[in-house]
Formats: structure tokens, sequence, C-alpha cells
């Protein structure tokens, strides 16, 4: 008697672009992703004159790389999900923007030149990447010598706990989600990957519960099971996350640059 072979599992790469596939529209409308204040610091800190060249890495619905644009060169925007590449390229029309490039791309094996960029920029992607350590290598590469990289995303907890259940909502919520990663791991991982890195602004992420879900257009019973771990949880990450009656919550957000070392 012979058994059937499993069902094959799709990777994380692919869970990505099957994920966004389906609600990449939710995202071009999505408050958190079109603006914020941390949006506003990113492009700041990019301090653009005009002449440079940007990498979008896991650019989304291209908010990120259309803020960048008006103080750059040319701007590359690159994701896993084609129709997240469609809405940014839907928002860059209606915005008449014409130095904006959207392209199918893995930030962990990118296509590009070496040294091909002033600038790396990524928001709100990294918690997708399954191995951080090979993306930060590639943004070293195809940047310029003392070119610089602005990571921005949300991330983990020191307490053990806190941090378990916000890795456990956010898996089941979407899950294509790898990690958050601490801010101690983001800037040892730079460090490692041949940046100097420094943090450059941090900001508290409120999560409107509903609006949350609904993003992510996450199945009734999902939704259930998220609300019993936020409402249910111990009173230390009640009081990390800020649980409120709702289940909306807050989560912390941290702005890293990183230069690229000489020598290395």
């Amino acid at each position: 008697m012979t058994s059937t072979p499993p069902t094959a599992r799709p990777t994380v790469k692919a869970a990505v672009a099957h994920q966004f596939g389906a609600v990449a529209e939710h995202y071009r409308t999505s408050a958190v992703h079109a603006g914020g204040e941390d949006l506003a610091q990113l492009v700041a800190a990019a301090s653009l004159t005009g002449r440079e060249q940007v990498l979008d890495a896991g650019c989304g619905a291209g908010h990120t790389a259309l803020a960048l644009a008006p103080g750059a060169a040319h701007v590359t925007a690159i994701d896993l999900a084609p129709t997240m590449l469609a809405q940014g390229r839907r928002l860059a029309q209606e915005r008449g923007c014409l130095n904006v490039t959207f392209q199918a791309g893995d930030v962990e094996a990118l296509t590009c030149a070496d040294g091909a960029f002033d600038l790396v920029a990524s928001r709100y992607s990294a918690h997708h990447w399954p191995h951080p350590l090979r993306a930060l290598a590639e943004f070293r590469r195809v940047l310029r010598p003392g070119g610089r990289v602005l990571l921005a995303d949300i991330v983990g907890y020191d307490d053990f706990v806190t941090d378990t259940h916000l890795q456990a909502i956010e898996l089941l919520r979407d899950p294509s989600h790898v990690r958050d990663h601490t801010l101690a791991q983001w800037l040892a991982m730079l460090t490692a990957a041949g940046f100097t890195p420094r943090v450059r602004f941090t900001w508290a992420l409120r999560l409107d519960f509903d609006a949350w879900v609904t993003r992510m257009a996450t199945l009734p019973t999902t939704v259930a099971q998220l609300r019993s771990l936020l409402s249910h949880a111990p009173a230390e990450v009640q009081k990390q996350l800020r649980v409120e009656k709702d289940c909306s919550f807050t989560l912390q957000g941290v702005l890293i640059e990183g230069e690229r070392r000489l020598g290395d």
C-alpha cells in the first residue's frame, strides 16, 4: 500500500506574493502605509538633493518610493507581489510621478549592479525577510561607497513573554510574517553586514484592530483567535502592547540609518 505524498507547502517568499496579492488595494489606501510621522522622518533622513539613485526594497504599494521620488534623480521600487507593484504604478500615474520604476525583485537576490545606488530604503517590509543578513549584504553590494540604508519597521521586545505574543499575533494574521527583530538584533545585523548604524527615529504605532484584520482580509475564525489572544494576554503583555477594550493595540517602530563602511 502506497501513501499519498504530503501536499507541497509554499515557501515564505511565495507566501508573501500570494498573501499580499489578494489585498494589494487595501495597502494602497492604508493610512498606516500611506503616511505617518515615520514616513516624514524617513524622507527627512534621506536628505536627497535631486541627484541620487534610490532603491525602495520591498516597496509594497509604493508609498515610500513615491514619497522619496520628488527629491531623487530616480527611484527603483521592487517587490515580490505583482499586484502590489501594479498598485504602485497606479499611484505613480495618478500623481504624475515619472521618475519611479516598479519591478519584480527579491531583496535577498538583487539583480542590480554593484554600486548602483546612493540610498536603499525599506519600510514595513523587513519582517517578511527569511534571511535578513542576505538582504543587508545585497544592500551593501548595490550601494556606492559611503551610501546609506534607511530601514523602518516594527521591532520586537526584549521581554520574552511580550515578544512571544507579538510574534504569535503577527503570524496568525499574516502567514508570510517571519519575525519582528529587536532593535539590538537589527543594530548587530547591520554592523555585521558592513554598516555603521544609528537610530534616527522611534515611534508608537497604534493599530486599530478592525482596520488591521480587514487590511489582510483575515478570516473570521482567525479574527476570533486574535481577539482571544489579545484580550486574555498576561497583564505585562497587555501593558506593553497597550491593548484596548476593542483589542486595538500599539507597537514600537524604529527608523535605523546604516552608512556603508569604507574598506570592509
